[in-house]
């Protein structure tokens, strides 16, 4: 992308006077480019990494199957804390810092966008590392309360024995990727994303199987795979931007922390951070009531529900090329734009995931059958996704536009969204428990839940002012 700034041309005067400059304003293609064609430019590298994102989804899935319906069911439990820190610390925490980091540029100081990096990757090691004591202090007693036992609990601990300990890397990964990503730069943190993917499925596969010599490891495997994988994209992404390539520099002479940048990121990322925390209560209680029905119906759950995190997976790459998107247009004061760029995504992320949606709920064997021959699974997870697949376009627009909302600094009404479709889940749940329901109606509960989140994000965005627009000042010789 072209970098902000500024170019001087020199102005032919009168014979007796020197040649004048004149200060004219560098194009930017994030903030001049047509919509639609510079956010799909910009999500492009990210529909690759999410890609590779999800064929380590897949592989893992398919690895722990070969493993047993145990295990299945153990990384199911886990999946809604695993969902947790990585949307925390990449999609909230990681929208701030993209958000802040924009809006800077596109005001045009370079310097304060490379202020509020050191800023960011210091509450990223911070708040990872204490999410990491915390889990791997207490992280047995919330499984537990989340209905794990035997030899369910077993493998859950097995594999957040190691995946615990590493959360640090996550934050600090996710921040450094959500650095570059506010400048405009998709492509390398998606391309690092994406070989730490190949790295994850290798090295997990091998150490989970046995294969090629190496040790049976079973789920511990898996995790040690992942670790390695956010272990080589952290180095990459820290020597990049230490190397000054990038927009943003770490090398800051006189350096100071300031109160200031730290309200600016988190007056976007800490209030974001509720977003996820309410989904994955959302997922968490979701999760407890369908536990009391058993392993196999907890297991085909947890395939259909991966199945909503690779669709979903195309709002997130739409939704997070459109914060630098928003956040320069709202910076430069071009609120009109700024806005259509957030109507634009979520169109679009409706359009793609709701496809899919109605497809695999059409053809469920075509996602089901590869995960398991388990015949009781099988049956659950089509159940789960004829029903909740439509619904899957409801979410893609809450989840565009929340990502939209962080570039603008105005993510209040996506988090409330997200607060409404807790409390309708929860409300709904514990009428369906207390009139013993089967579990097909907490299906049909599930995708109500995502019509609703999808609604209600749309109709708060809409009613958000996110300023005035400002009129450009033409430039002066």
């Amino acid at each position: 992308m072209a970098d902000l700034g500024a170019a001087e041309i020199a102005v032919s005067g009168p014979p007796s006077e020197p040649p004048r400059t004149t200060t004219l304003l560098a194009k930017n293609p994030i903030l001049d480019g047509p919509i639609l064609s510079t956010l799909l430019k910009l999500a492009a590298p990210n529909i690759v990494a999410q890609t590779a994102g999800i064929s380590v989804v897949v592989a893992e899935t398919s690895y722990i199957g070969i493993l047993g319906t145990a295990p299945l069911a153990g990384i199911a439990l886990m999946f809604p804390l695993i969902t947790l820190m990585m949307t925390m610390s990449g999609g909230a925490m990681g929208g701030g810092v993209a958000s802040a980091i924009s809006r800077a540029l596109g005001a045009g100081d370079t310097q304060r966008a490379s202020t509020l990096a050191i800023h960011a990757l210091t509450i990223g090691i911070s708040v990872g590392a204490t999410f990491s004591v915390l889990l791997y202090l207490f992280g047995h007693h919330l499984l537990t309360a989340m209905g794990a036992s035997d030899r369910v609990l077993e493998q859950a601990l097995a594999f957040s024995s190691i995946w615990f300990l590493g959360i640090t890397l996550i934050w600090v990964m996710n921040t450094l990727v959500a650095i570059l990503r506010g400048t405009g730069n998709m492509t390398l943190p998606s391309a690092i994303v994406f070989s730490s993917a190949l790295c994850q499925i290798v090295v997990g596969g091998s150490l989970s199987l046995g294969l090629a010599g190496m040790p049976q490891l079973g789920i511990r495997g898996i995790a040690i795979g992942q670790m390695t994988g956010f272990s080589s994209s952290v180095l990459i992404m820290g020597w990049f931007i230490l190397s000054g390539r990038s927009r943003v520099s770490l090398k800051i002479p006189n350096f100071r922390y300031e109160v200031e940048m730290f309200a600016d990121i988190l007056k976007v990322g800490a209030l974001a951070c509720f977003y996820p925390v309410q989904s994955v209560l959302t997922v968490g209680f979701f999760t407890s009531m369908l536990a009391r029905f058993g392993t196999e119906v907890l297991a085909g759950y947890g395939i259909g529900a991966r199945l909503e995190f690779m669709l979903t997976s195309i709002a997130f790459a739409t939704g997070v090329a459109s914060v630098p998107m928003v956040g320069m247009a709202v910076g430069a004061g071009r609120i009109v734009r700024a806005r259509r760029v957030a109507w634009t995504g979520a169109v679009f992320s409706a359009f793609g995931v709701g496809i899919f949606g109605v497809l695999i709920a059409i053809f469920p064997s075509l996602w089901v059958n590869f995960f398991t021959t388990d015949a009781q699974v099988r049956a659950t997870s089509a159940q789960y996704l004829a029903i909740a697949g439509p619904m899957m376009a409801f979410l893609a627009i809450g989840i565009s536009l929340y990502f939209s909302s962080q570039g603008a600094a105005k993510v209040l009404g996506s988090v409330v969204a997200q607060t409404m479709r807790l409390a309708f889940v929860v409300a709904a749940g514990s009428w369906l428990t207390t009139g013993d329901a089967g579990y097909q109606s907490f299906f049909v509960l599930a995708g109500s839940a995502m019509v609703v989140f999808g609604l209600f994000t749309a109709v708060t965005v809409w009613a958000t002012s996110w300023g005035n627009e400002r009129k450009a000042i033409p430039a002066v010789a």
